[in-house]
This record gives structure tokens, C-alpha cells and sequence, in this order.
């Protein structure tokens, strides 16, 4: 019988390792071509992983909740054939190196989610070896330190030999996400040797350092209290929030725009297009346009903050949350939606909300975002105030559409009107978006929804 070796797929451009969340087959189970075999979670996405031959599963190399780097081994599926014939592995796989090439392993990049942290042991017969190139060290140190590592200790300002001291728990005393935060908790109570010693300039002296951060009270719990444990995508939710507004500086501008216009249009063409593409007509493909739209008028909303560099992002990906039916929140992109008509916005939309739902994306699908949406409206919150989506340095809210007597301008004069009116609040990078450039941006949405060609077809 013939042996083929599953390995760890690759995910996604930035994803280096996901985490088993759950064996779908056992060992000893029959497997059919493109049948799911195994349930991965990454710091992106959560998604179902198909056999790419028939066989049965032999053996399982890796357990539930063991994180692995892409391209390792993590099944072995027995195939009808000869034994020399798995050597050749099928479309799809990653190619071997080609003979006296030495190929380098996948460096292990730590997430933001604490069961991707932990460094699960693999089983006996697949545990990778230790081995890191130079480009995976930090400065001339000899120790392996994670990007994620490498970038909060370049932030926190951290020398070389004061982060070479502190104790990791990580396979083989690696130091992790978690041990470096702890670390920096307790550094401004408790100076290391390792520190340089500080300039005595005044300034430096009385600037406020920011890992000074005051510790969280402590919780008590009632004997009828329920204490329920986060999953783990909430967790990188968390994270991600705390992370932003770490991060920026958050203001956040609204403007009140009248739909009347776009109501009654989608209201005559929601079921046309029902019945003549089974597609369902909602407001977010219009939102998308006006955004993208703006973004291109506004080119400067359109950017990332490196630092002190501006990354001005050539494509206009627009993200647009999405809540998930365990109430978690996922943001799928909608890429290059300035190139795509409202037909194809709506088609793209309806699909990846439906995607979304059922857990069905794949990481590509949710990472190159360069401005995001929100809907507050959906849930019945007439305003709110969004946390910006990292690394960009905008993200719009919509609120609930609701009718309202409005002051309605008319040549014959002013009268009051009943008008469907909705709330705009766009939250911004203040470290980049003025209120000036905020405001005009803002003001130019709601210009787009207010002129909506009510005339077009769909």
C-alpha cells in the first residue's frame, strides 16, 4: 500500500501555522476524495481542510489543540498502489527541495490568540527540529525570537541584552507574546540590570512611559455567578480592540444623512433582483460604493501609519463586519470595489456574508483590508462609536434607518417632511486624519447616498 503524507496547508500570504481544533476522521476511517479530514483555526479564520486522495486515514501525527506550521506533516493516509508511487505528491502539495537543496522550515509566528501561543508538542514520530536561520534571530543574539516578539520589544524599546534575560515558556525556554507582556507589566516597578541606563535629560525624565498602565481590579464572583470561559475567537477580538486603541488615536466625527432616496429605490428593485438572480438587494452594497467612492476622492483615508511612515495603499479593499451566529464578528473584504458595479458589489456581498456565516472563508478572504465597514443599524443602534480595524486609519459606522419629520428645502420655501434618515459616525486615526480631512471624507459619503441615481437598473 501506498503512504501519502498530508501536510499543513498553506492559508493564507501571512499565515505561517494554524492550530488543530478537531480531527474530522478517526484513524482507520475511509476517506473519499475532497472529504473534510480535519477542522484548523488560524489568528484569521476558521476553516475545514478537504483530502486531496482517496485511502484511509492511518495515522493522525499531531492532536486537538496542537498548533503546527504550515507545510508539516499531520496525517498519514494509506492508499491502494505501490509504496514508490507516494513519493510523487499529487497538484496542490508543496514541492520537496531538489536534491543537495537544504530546505529551510517555515519560521513560527507567534499569534495573538492564546491557544495559538502555546507551543503544543507534536507527536514522537513528527516533532520538527529546533533549527532557525540568522533571519529569524534578533540582532546577534543566538536565541530565536518570534516577529511578534521581535516588533513589541522594537516598540517597548527593548536592547538587545536586557531582552536576551528574560525567562520564556515556550519550548525550549522560548519567550513568547505572553512572557514578554508580563515582563513589561513588572518592568517599570522592578529595572533589570540589562536596562541601559537612562539619559538624565529632564524631558526624558518626566515623559510618561507607555507600558505605565494601571492594573485591572480585581473581579469578585458571586456564589450564583456563571464564570464562562472566552473561546477563541472572542479572545482575538479582545486583543485586537485593546491592540487598536493602544495603537491610535481614536476621534470619531457624525453626520446625519437622509436615505430617503436609496429606500425607495431598493424597495422597487429588491425583488426584481430576487427573482432574476436569487440574489437578496440589502443596503451594504450601497454603502460600499459611496465608501469606495470617497476613498478615491480622499485618497489619505485610504492609508496605513508605519511608525512615522504614511503607506498609501494603491487598491480601495473595503472590510465589512459581519456577525456571526455564535456572535462573534468576522470582517470579509471586498477587494478593488471601485473597479465592481452595484450588481457585482451585491453579489460579492451577499456571498461572503453567507460564507461567513456557515464557516466557509478562507483566509485571503478576510486580510488586505484598507478601510472598514460597520453596521450598528442591523442590531437596532442608532449611532455608535467603531474602533478602528488595524493597520488602517478609518472604519464607518451606519446607524438604524428610521423615519423622521426633517426640515425639507424647497423652491417654493422650507416645510417639514417625513424623511428616512440615518446616522453616519466614522471613527479615525488621529495621528494621520485631521478633523478637516475626517470631516470633508465624511461629508462626501453622505453626499454619495443623498445623490444615489435613483434612475439606474440593477
Amino acid at each position: 500500500m501506498a503512504k501519502f503524507e498530508l501536510k499543513m496547508p498553506k492559508m493564507g500570504e501571512s499565515v505561517t501555522d494554524a492550530t488543530i481544533t478537531k480531527w474530522l476522521k478517526n484513524p482507520g476511517d475511509r476517506i473519499e476524495l475532497d472529504d473534510p479530514i480535519v477542522e484548523l483555526a488560524t489568528d484569521k479564520v476558521d476553516s475545514e481542510i478537504p483530502s486531496p486522495v482517496e485511502g484511509v486515514l492511518k495515522e493522525q501525527l499531531f492532536k486537538e489543540g496542537d498548533t503546527v506550521e504550515v507545510d508539516t506533516v499531520i496525517a498519514i493516509i494509506e492508499m491502494e498502489g505501490e509504496e514508490e508511487e507516494a513519493e510523487e505528491a499529487p497538484a496542490g502539495q508543496a514541492s520537496q527541495p531538489a536534491a543537495g537543496e537544504q530546505k529551510e522550515p517555515a519560521q513560527k509566528e507567534e499569534s495573538a490568540a492564546p491557544a495559538a501561543e502555546a507551543d503544543a508538542p507534536a507527536a514522537d514520530k513528527a516533532e520538527p527540529q529546533e533549527t532557525h536561520t540568522p533571519a529569524s534571530r534578533t540582532g546577534d543574539s543566538d536565541r530565536f525570537f518570534s516577529p511578534l516578539v521581535r516588533s513589541i520589544a522594537r516598540e517597548e524599546n527593548i536592547p538587545m541584552e536586557e531582552l536576551e534575560q528574560i525567562p520564556g515558556t515556550g519550548k525550549n525556554n522560548r519567550l513568547t507574546k505572553d512572557d514578554l507582556l508580563k515582563y513589561l507589566k513588572t518592568r517599570e516597578e522592578k529595572p533589570t540590570a540589562a536596562e541601559k541606563p537612562a539619559a538624565k535629560d529632564p524631558k526624558a525624565a518626566s515623559a510618561p512611559s507607555k507600558t505605565a498602565k494601571p492594573d485591572a481590579p480585581a473581579i469578585q464572583v458571586g456564589a450564583k455567578d456563571e464564570v464562562v470561559e472566552m473561546d477563541r475567537m472572542r479572545k482575538l477580538i479582545a486583543d485586537h480592540m485593546v491592540m487598536s486603541e493602544d495603537t491610535s488615536v481614536h476621534i470619531t466625527l457624525f453626520r446625519e444623512v437622509d436615505m430617503t432616496p436609496i429606500v425607495n429605490w431598493r424597495n422597487k428593485n429588491k425583488a426584481l433582483l430576487q427573482e432574476r438572480d436569487g440574489e437578496k438587494l440589502t443596503f451594504t452594497p450601497i454603502f460600499i460604493e459611496a465608501i469606495a467612492k470617497a476613498l478615491k476622492d480622499y485618497p489619505m483615508m485610504n492609508v496605513s501609519l508605519d511608525g512615522q511612515k504614511i503607506i498609501k495603499r494603491k487598491n480601495i479593499n473595503v472590510g465589512m463586519a459581519a456577525a456571526l451566529p455564535d456572535g462573534n464578528l468576522i470582517v470579509p473584504v471586498i477587494k478593488n470595489a471601485d473597479h465592481k458595479n452595484l450588481l457585482g458589489l451585491a453579489k460579492e456581498v451577499n456571498d461572503l456574508a453567507n460564507r461567513a456565516r456557515s464557516n466557509k472563508l478562507v483566509p485571503d478572504e478576510i486580510q488586505g483590508g484598507t478601510f472598514t465597514l460597520t453596521n450598528f443599524g442591523t442590531f437596532g443602534a442608532t449611532m455608535g462609536t467603531p474602533i478602528i480595524n488595524q493597520p488602517q486609519v478609518g472604519i464607518l459606522g451606519v446607524g438604524l434607518i428610521q423615519k423622521k419629520p426633517v426640515v425639507v428645502e424647497t423652491p417654493e420655501g422650507d416645510t417639514i417632511g417625513i424623511r428616512h434618515m440615518m446616522d453616519l459616525s466614522l471613527g479615525c486615526d488621529h495621528r494621520i486624519v485631521d478633523g478637516a480631512l475626517g470631516g470633508l471624507f465624511l461629508q462626501r459619503v453622505a453626499e454619495y447616498l443623498e445623490n444615489f441615481d435613483t434612475s439606474q437598473k440593477i
